[in-house]
């Protein structure tokens, strides 16, 4: 569910000055995006259009539109607000634009330039070379690369420590995330994280780095100061731009195939929200005061703007929620109302408070009130809790699947998380009737329960059954005439789910006899000679060999 923006203030409790939930078009295919340092202006590199989109955040349009080389992904600019970095990958540059004039003023060679991230002082640029596995130095005064620094395959992602002493390098094709001390220019350590690590982002207080794995569709939480992981967190479907709220307290990941932004607590690192967001989403940047953040929306071609002033806007009918409210002017609030039910306070800052909702129902205004006067913040949705009524397929291979599994029910819209059994599913799409999830392998065969958690609560489903491969012992007899008709029992194990024979690609009629045995028909055969049995079924497949005889003449 995308989120309400918040209402004009009465006394001076808030006030917005951005349009919630507006929807940007950009170029082709946008990727990376960057904010000024004072949030004036959004930079948007169009990958499919070779272009970079420069958008007023006063009125949310675009103002310029910067031709590029082919393929550019990332943007980047420097915290002195002079230069905007942009990689243009195809092509193996990084673009400088002079932010005064909206300019290229140099292009420099990075084979494979894919992300792109400036030092503190605004003094060096680095840049992640995926096909060379390197990460570029680049001195920003003379646009020329000083060093290159060997890093492990297929270096994407690439963040800096907010002092800029150490920079973090997401090696994809090594599962590592590499370590580098900017003092020396050398990998210090390196950490296994995910599968599949591609993008990552750090902490503003420098504490942890957040990696996303694209291939399991989770978060790795590095811990700074061990240089070790210390959380793994299951989101939803390729999930790409991790970026931690300028307050710390949540981290937002957009999940492209899922259409969502998943909400990660920081201090849980549970999520906390899926917002139903836009068309791929890819890139986050957020606003300086940390009200509102811009995504881009990579299938739409567009750019949308998501409020953030009330995280998460969705929890249980029963009250209990912890909810983060942003904002201005929030200190010494005397009241946080649900509607018309209070909620209670529980940590309270100029520009930021934290309650507990109270029970309630439907959709409901969240204001605060302080000596000031009151002034509403955005929207919360009272979830009902989960029911589910069915699964399909209702069972799979225990090493997993990557075919889409099918679970109906009622109130399923914000979906959370599904497990079968302990094994966390992987979540693709979501609606208030049914999500569809992908199934990772589970440690053992056998039944297990489905459980679903949305922010509504929990809800235990049907069963869904782990089947062990089939495999094929004996085929007796092993030969019969070539048109057809012998009756053939198939020996081995796992074969009781089977729901499809073949004889080199012909249907054969079949019954299960057990789990240990199948008895079969061969069907006719054009031909003679040795044919491949094949058996199906949702645990696997499993082969045999029979052989086709002519019948005998003159």
């Amino acid at each position: 569910m995308s989120q309400s923006g918040p209402s004009q203030a009465r006394g001076f409790a808030f006030t917005a000055s951005f349009v919630a939930g507006a929807s940007i078009p950009v170029g082709d295919t946008p990727q990376g995006i960057a904010l000024t340092p004072s949030g004036a202006r959004a930079y948007v590199a169009n990958r499919g259009s070779n272009t970079v989109s420069v958008i007023d955040t006063a009125t949310n349009t675009v103002t310029d539109t910067i031709p590029t080389g082919v393929g550019p992904t990332y943007v980047s600019t420097s915290p002195d607000g002079l230069r905007t970095y942009v990689t243009i990958n195809v092509d193996g540059l990084l673009s400088v634009i002079d932010t005064a004039t909206n300019a290229i003023i140099a292009d420099i060679a990075v084979p494979g330039a894919s992300v792109a991230v400036v030092t503190p002082d605004s003094t060096r640029v680095y840049v992640s070379g995926q096909p060379t596995n390197t990460v570029s130095v680049i001195d920003a005064t003379t646009n020329t690369v000083t060093g290159t620094i060997p890093v492990g395959d297929s270096p994407i992602g690439l963040a800096l420590t907010p002092d800029g002493t150490r920079a973090y390098v997401a090696c994809i094709a090594s599962n590592t995330v590499d370590v580098i001390d900017t003092a020396t220019n050398a990998v210090i350590d390196t950490v296994a994280v995910g599968v599949t690590p591609i993008l990552l982002s750090v902490a503003p207080d420098g504490a942890h780095v957040y990696v996303t794995n694209v291939g399991n569709s989770t978060v790795s939480v590095i811990d700074t100061a061990t240089d070790t992981v210390t959380a793994t967190i299951g989101v939803s479907a390729q999930p790409r731009f991790p970026k931690v709220s300028p307050d710390g307290m949540h981290m937002y990941v957009a999940n492209a195939d899922a259409d969502t932004i998943a909400v990660i607590d920081t201090a849980t690192n549970v999520v906390v929200e899926n917002i139903g967001f836009g068309d791929g989403p890819t890139g986050i940047a957020f606003a300086p005061d940390g009200t509102h953040a811009y995504v881009t929306n990579t299938v739409a071609g567009t750019v949308g703007v998501l409020a953030l002033t009330v995280i998460p806007n969705q929890g249980s009918t029963a009250g209990g929620t912890p909810v983060t409210l942003t904002g201005h002017h929030l200190a010494n609030a005397t009241a946080v109302r649900f509607g018309t039910a209070q909620g209670v306070i529980t940590a309270n800052t100029d520009t930021s408070l934290t309650a507990l909702a109270p029970a309630g129902s439907g959709v409901v205004p969240v204001s605060v009130t302080t000596a000031g006067g009151t002034g509403v913040l955005g929207n919360f949705y009272y979830r009902p809790a989960p029911v589910l009524t069915g699964i399909s397929p209702a069972a799979g291979p225990v090493a997993g699947s990557d075919d889409e599994i099918v679970i109906t029910g009622r109130n399923l819209d914000g979906a959370l998380d599904v497990y079968f059994g302990t094994t966390r599913a992987v979540i693709q799409t979501v609606s208030d009737s049914q999500v569809t999830v992908r199934a990772a392998a589970a440690p053992a065969a056998g039944p297990v329960v489905v459980t679903l958690a949305t922010p509504g609560g929990r809800a235990d489903g049907p069963y869904y059954t782990y089947l062990s491969p089939p495999a094929v012992t004996s085929v007796t007899p092993s030969a019969g005439p070539t048109y057809g008709g012998t009756v053939v029992t198939i020996t081995g194990t796992g074969l009781i789910a089977i729901d499809s024979v073949t004889f080199n690609g012909t249907p054969a009629s079949f019954a299960v006899d057990s789990d240990a045995a199948l008895t079969v028909t061969s069907p006719p055969s054009g031909a003679e000679g040795p044919v491949t049995v094949t058996l199906s079924g949702p645990g696997g497949t499993a082969t045999g060999s029979f052989t086709y005889l002519s019948r005998p003449d003159v």
